[in-house]
């Protein structure tokens, strides 16, 4: 067999390899685009191919393409969907800025693979790329549309429910962990106490109002561009084309997907993603903050804070023998910087939209996609290997109260600012407790004092928000 067959696009003669899937236009750009061997992820790919297979169904049904062919467009779409063909998918994510590539690349698999279905060979164009795979279609308008849609899935199927069974396990420990008084601090300065409970339900709703921030946002990326073809005016698409594939695609996965209200505003910005990145953005920002209070309150174990006990996962050190990291809060925390430069990535693509079309797609979609990805499993790891495991130190938490001098601010109604300053003062310079200088002092009566200075109803106030847990 011979290593390579001969296809003809319109530019002319190409040798593609003999047993790829993908033609002539796909290898033009595997030869033009080396850049970087970043690939767009499953889920785009997924994407794409229901729009294809979508679409081959509605153009049959608007008696525009054979039925035995649509069949065969459908049938091999499918397989795309499925991943049977991702090995197919070859080009790199920094190519045209259109995805035109990409698009020819999905409409070549799908092709050759419906002519082996229907009983044909690859590269006979019996069944053709543009002329039946693409009909009523152009890059312009099915690539903004496959990012939508693969965002669209990855965050309500995947981020949005790791991040809620997160949010479980927080308010979870909230509860668990509703007793334990400890020190509060702000600027990593000793403060009035608070319980380790009330910093975990701030946690969860942390959390909580990340995913109403994604939530919102979806509403806006669930808008598809499809039916605008090359600018927005829907040039050689039927006009019932757009409305019928997308009520599919919405059939299909579950989700509310809509035809875009403005052509034009879909494909010459993509407001949308970046929309949606900063969401994203915003839920690694919080993450980063949870994962890095809770490896503060971990330090130690001897030297350092240790109101929580972290789970032990693996040896620190190649040369301290015994010594164990908080590794799951600082992959979340990497997690969160990358997904941080994530955005600004899709915030410059989005910036970039030229007159009708935005020409920095495939980067803005590889940026998107990934920090989906990357949140969803960064989610996961940490409440599974982290957050579920986490216990108090309430003797070590209780300890460090009784030794912070800020207790003393329980006192200033009693018996003034400028006395209770003196008494911290001399806390923090001698070392002692501020309970034992204030009763050496006399300030109040022994019961006055001990009910002035009972750490737990000084953390009474404020608003604890579990969820309904």
């Amino acid at each position: 067999m011979s290593e390579y067959r001969i296809e003809k696009d319109t530019m002319g003669e190409v040798q593609v390899p003999a047993d790829a899937y993908y033609g002539a236009q796909t290898q033009r750009a595997v030869e033009n685009f080396p850049i970087s061997g970043l690939r767009f992820s499953r889920r785009f790919i997924q994407a794409i191919a229901l729009i294809k297979g979508s679409a081959a169904t509605v153009n049959a049904e608007l008696g525009l393409l054979d039925a035995r062919i649509a069949d065969g467009v459908r049938r091999a779409a499918d397989e795309v969907a499925e991943g049977g063909l991702d090995g197919q998918f070859v080009l790199d994510i920094f190519q045209t800025g259109s995805g035109t590539s990409t698009n020819m690349n999905a409409n070549e698999v799908i092709a050759n693979r419906a002519a082996e279905i229907l009983g044909g060979e690859r590269g006979t164009k019996e069944v053709h790329p543009n002329d039946h795979v693409n009909m009523c279609q152009s890059s312009n308008d099915v690539i903004p549309t496959a990012i939508r849609l693969a965002g669209v899935l990855g965050i309500s199927e995947g981020l949005i429910p790791a991040l809620e069974r997160l949010r479980s396990a927080l308010a979870a420990k909230a509860v668990e962990f509703d007793q334990v008084v400890k020190v509060g601090r702000t600027h990593l300065m000793d403060a009035t106490p608070v319980r380790l409970g009330q910093e975990f339900s701030g946690y969860a709703t942390q959390v909580e109002r990340g995913v109403d921030r994604l939530r919102s946002a979806l509403e806006r990326l669930s808008e598809l561009p499809l039916g605008g073809t090359a600018v927005g005016t829907g040039l050689n698409a039927h006009p019932e084309f757009a409305g019928r594939v997308i009520a599919q695609l919405a059939d299909r996965t579950g989700r509310p997907l809509r035809e875009a209200a403005d052509h034009f505003e879909a494909q010459g910005a993509q407001d949308a993603l970046v929309e949606a990145s900063g969401a994203l953005k915003t839920v690694a920002v919080s993450l980063m903050k949870i994962a890095n209070d809770i490896r503060w309150m971990g330090s130690g174990p001897r030297g350092g804070i240790g109101e929580l006990r972290l789970p032990s996962l693996q040896p620190g050190s190649s040369i301290m023998p015994g010594k164990v990291n908080p590794v799951i809060t600082e992959v979340v925390r990497q997690v969160g910087a990358q997904v941080i430069g994530n955005d600004a990535a899709v915030t410059v693509g989005g910036a970039l939209g030229d007159f009708e079309l935005n020409v920095m797609m495939p980067v803005m979609a590889h940026n998107l996609l990934q920090a989906v990805d990357l949140l969803t499993s960064a989610a996961t790891i940490f409440r599974e290997r982290c957050v579920e495991g986490l216990e108090a130190d309430a003797e070590r938490a209780r300890a460090l109260v009784e030794q912070s001098f800020p207790i003393i601010t329980a006192l200033v109604p009693k018996i003034g600012y400028e006395a209770a300053a003196d008494i911290a003062k001399e806390a923090l310079a001698t070392g002692r407790g501020v309970r034992e200088i204030a009763a050496e002092r006399g300030v109040l009566s022994p019961e006055e004092l001990e009910e002035a200075l009972d750490v737990g109803k000084m953390t009474e106030g404020g608003i604890v928000t579990l969820g309904g847990e």
